[in-house]
C-alpha cells in the first residue's frame, strides 16, 4: 500500500519505523505515532526515541506490545 507506514521490529529491544505522519504521544512506557490508516502505539518500559527524520525514526527499549488503533 503506498504510503502506508512500515515497522520492522528487532527482538523486543528496537523498532524501526518508516513513513509515519507524526508524533502523538512520547513517554517512557509509551509512544503512539500517526500513520496514514492508524495510529501505531508501542507500549513497554525504557521506551526512547534515538533518532527521528521526517521519512523515519528509531525506538529503543523494552517493548511488549504493538497495537494498531
Amino acid at each position: 500500500m503506498l504510503g502506508a507506514a512500515i515497522v520492522t521490529i528487532t527482538g523486543n529491544r528496537e523498532a524501526f519505523i518508516e513513513n509515519y505522519k507524526g508524533i502523538l504521544e512520547y513517554t517512557t512506557e509509551s509512544i503512539v505515532l500517526q500513520g496514514k490508516n492508524a495510529k501505531i502505539c508501542f507500549e513497554g518500559s525504557g521506551l526512547s526515541i534515538d533518532y527521528y527524520t521526517n521519512e523515519d525514526m528509531k525506538i529503543s527499549g523494552k517493548i511488549d506490545a504493538l497495537r494498531y488503533i
